[in-house]
């Protein structure tokens, strides 16, 4: 044995002896107080290792299944090869965790996790921003495999040009098909299929805008897209932060095979703001928010968007002609319940097409800075909500996306400290029951404590996307193809 390797094992020694054992142990009935809170949630069998913080901690000795982790300090990190063990050889884990506070060794209530063969997708994309009063500053969408902790980004500020970017978007989780929008002069919508990327200028002399939210059609022919004139301003209340509206919003379809983009006096409706379009798994309706006119920002208090849909058929390329309304902004309600949430935003439908997850809010189209925003689920067969009780918190929880396998969803959530959106992953079980959810895992469980950054319209997609960040500088630097003008139909 050589006299390195003999150092390197004097060294994993001394630590080890550093990590004091528990004794004169008291034991709680409280849970532990443990960040982020992971205590008796639902996980797939495939996600990364919970590694959290026991705040306030000196020590920690963690016993899960058998497998136990101690440490000097809050952390508590398990390998990945341990954790993978520990998800495929137990459907449910008791948590056991004593910690050392203020020289006391205590052992707090158990808390348990269960696992669960419904995987979730492996990949999530996000945009990292800062959330204060600039219209952007120093953005990127970053890819994450959520079995592990690797990240990169797919889009990066500095490779083009410093410009604000919209989010990424999938075609049903599929990574061969998916968009990004890069604004400003030269900017334009990247399509990405199968690795290959073509710069779009969706936008005609008679839209508001380029393509802000946008979904693909099953069959990947259309895109569903609206245009929208977006209004950042600040309230003269204290009590709130910060609002954006649209001044104009419209909806419109573009066919990627022929180059044409058409809509419909429903999709754009000159007394009418209509935004947040997506298409139903079978393509057969595209489903979107909307609301009567007002003058704004004076009657921002009653923008009121509904959620409604219009047939669609993806063999001819053409729009139905009737809306039908699943959730009614506008319908008169009683004085003792004016105060419930009402408008709504970000529809999607689950891809097995049972249900469809929004946003509700008192009013608006922006609910990322409104702490009483929260997610609902409707049955689509029933029209029915499901509750959602255990998934809502007191702060905004907001934008959200569905895995293919319809058992799971991500959403943004501001819970911790109503200013930084971290991603929440929820469990939908086969009886239509929501779980508790838990935030995204870090390889340093203490890394939210230091990130100063929002995670901004979390993406689910089945796998790896197949280009990187200078792939899309190097397809910004390319004149866009262009698409025929806009029409009604």
């Amino acid at each position: 044995m050589n006299k390195t390797v003999i150092l390197l094992l004097l060294a994993i020694f001394a630590l080890a002896s550093c990590t004091p054992t528990p004794k004169n142990v008291r034991t709680s009935n409280a849970l532990p107080p443990v960040y982020p809170d992971y205590a008796d949630i639902t996980i797939p069998v495939n996600i990364a290792p919970l590694n959290f913080l026991v705040r306030g901690a000196e020590a920690v000795s963690v016993v899960a299944a058998g497998v136990t982790v101690s440490n000097r300090g809050e952390e508590v990190t398990f390998t990945e090869r341990e954790w993978r063990r520990l998800l495929e050889q137990n459907k449910e884990i008791t948590v056991t965790v004593t910690a050392l506070m203020n020289g006391q060794w205590t052992q707090y209530k158990p808390f348990s996790w269960h696992v669960v063969a419904d995987r979730i997708d492996h990949y999530l994309t996000y945009r990292l921003i800062e959330p204060d009063y600039e219209v952007f500053s120093h953005l990127s969408l970053q890819e994450r495999c959520v079995e592990n902790f690797d990240e990169r980004p797919i889009c990066h500020h500095e490779q083009v040009g410093n410009r604000c970017m919209n989010c990424h978007a999938y075609a049903s989780q599929n990574p061969n098909l998916s968009m990004l929008y890069v604004r400003g002069e030269g900017g334009g919508a990247i399509l990405n299929r199968d690795g290959q990327l073509h710069k779009l200028n969706l936008k005609t002399s008679d839209m508001a805008s380029g393509s802000v939210y946008y979904s693909f059609s099953p069959n990947g022919r259309y895109l569903v897209f609206s245009t929208n004139n977006i209004i950042p301003a600040f309230h003269s209340k204290p009590s709130k932060r910060l609002e954006v509206y649209d001044a104009v919003s419209d909806v419109y379809v573009a066919d990627l095979q022929e180059n044409r983009i058409f809509t419909s006096p429903l999709l754009a409706d000159s007394t009418a703001f209509e935004t947040f379009p997506t298409f139903a798994p079978d393509g057969k309706r595209i489903y979107f928010c909307a609301a009567p006119r007002v003058s704004l920002p004076g009657q921002l208090n009653e923008l009121q968007y509904s959620l409604v849909s219009i047939g669609f058929d993806q063999l001819t390329g053409t729009l139905g002609t009737s809306l039908d309304t699943l959730v009614n902004a506008r319908r008169p309600q009683p004085d003792a319940q004016r105060s419930r949430l009402t408008s709504v935003c970000h529809p999607r439908v689950s891809p097995d097409g049972k249900y469809m997850l929004y946003t509700v809010a008192h009013y608006g189209t922006f609910p990322i800075w409104h702490p009483e925003a929260d997610q609902q689920l409707m049955n689509l067969q029933t029209r029915q909500t499901v509750s959602l009780a255990r998934v809502n918190s007191p702060r905004s929880d907001t934008y959200h996306s569905w895995s293919s396998n319809s058992r799971w969803f991500v959403f943004a959530s501001k819970r911790d400290d109503g200013l930084y959106g971290k991603p929440y992953f929820c469990y939908i079980d086969r009886q239509g029951r929501a779980h508790k959810p838990f935030c995204l895992p870090q390889r340093h469980p203490s890394f939210y404590d230091h990130c100063l950054k929002s995670f901004n319209v979390p993406e689910l997609g089945r796998g790896p996307l197949p280009f990187t960040a200078a792939d899309v500088a190097n397809a910004m630097r390319r004149d866009a193809e262009t698409f025929q003008s806009a029409h009604h139909e």
